[in-house]
């Protein structure tokens, strides 16, 4: 990982405050540590354009798909019976999409950490 070529830019939807929270994180990683840590980061990761789409079908179709694709299997069942809160709980995450989106990237981002200190 060269410091002219960023691979994290190449991921969709990457955020500057997403970008900054990996780059702190990966400072102290050798080369090697970076790479196995980018490609376990990278496919854990949601990309917050996804999720909008996916809470915008909540309008449309099933509402709390965007919950079961960010692991929140409780909240998605509880969207997914009630229309969505009665659809005001599908209003409040298209607001709330990004920080959603930020929140799980972040958790997804110190289990890569975790896991390339433990593997590599």
């Amino acid at each position: 990982m060269d410091m002219y070529q960023n691979p994290y830019m190449g991921l969709p939807g990457m955020t500057p405050e997403e970008l900054n929270f990996i780059q702190q994180g990966t400072a102290e990683m050798n080369e090697e540590q970076k790479k196995y840590f980018y490609m376990v980061y990278a496919g854990k990761r949601k990309n917050p354009q996804d999720i909008l789409l996916f809470t915008l079908l909540g309008f449309v179709g099933v509402a709390g798909v965007q919950r079961f694709i960010m692991g929140q299997i409780g909240m998605g069942v509880l969207y997914l019976l009630t229309a969505g809160l009665c659809w005001i709980g599908t209003i409040v995450d298209l607001i709330n999409n990004k920080s959603m989106t930020l929140e799980f990237n972040r958790q997804m981002a110190y289990e890569s950490f975790q896991i390339t200190r433990m593997g590599a």
